[in-house]
């Protein structure tokens, strides 16, 4: 079966790295509890990769500005002098890029014939 990408999916608008993916996803996961200390550690705990916080609010900005998240502050706390958290949230926009994403990678796996690679199990 061959999968044809549509011209309008593969824009620019809908292309994003795979840390952009895991962010978002990790979002998604943490729900009404995603902030950067939060989504930091659930990608170390998930994924035993280490994400740098400057790395991390570098890209949670970045596809803000993209229209893939929107934020809000949170109350401030004594606990944090002070300072509100912010909490992120995945926009339509970065629904649909996530799905298109999924959707690409699943037909690219669904491409592969079967016994091509020997030491991952066929679906």
């Amino acid at each position: 079966m061959h999968y044809t990408y549509k011209k309008k999916e593969m824009s620019k608008r809908y292309q994003i790295g795979e840390f952009e993916e895991i962010v978002m996803l990790t979002i998604g996961i943490l729900n009404e509890e995603a902030y950067g200390v939060a989504i930091k550690n659930e990608i170390e705990e998930r994924l035993g990769r280490k994400v740098s916080m400057g790395a991390l609010h570098t890209g949670l900005y970045r596809m803000e500005d993209k229209g893939f998240l929107i934020s809000h502050l949170g109350e401030s706390t004594k606990k944090r002098g002070g300072k509100p958290k912010r909490f992120f949230k995945v926009t339509a926009k970065g629904q649909q890029t996530l799905k298109i994403v999924m959707d690409h990678r699943k037909a690219l796996w669904d491409s592969i014939p079967a016994g091509v690679f020997q030491n991952i199990p066929s679906t």
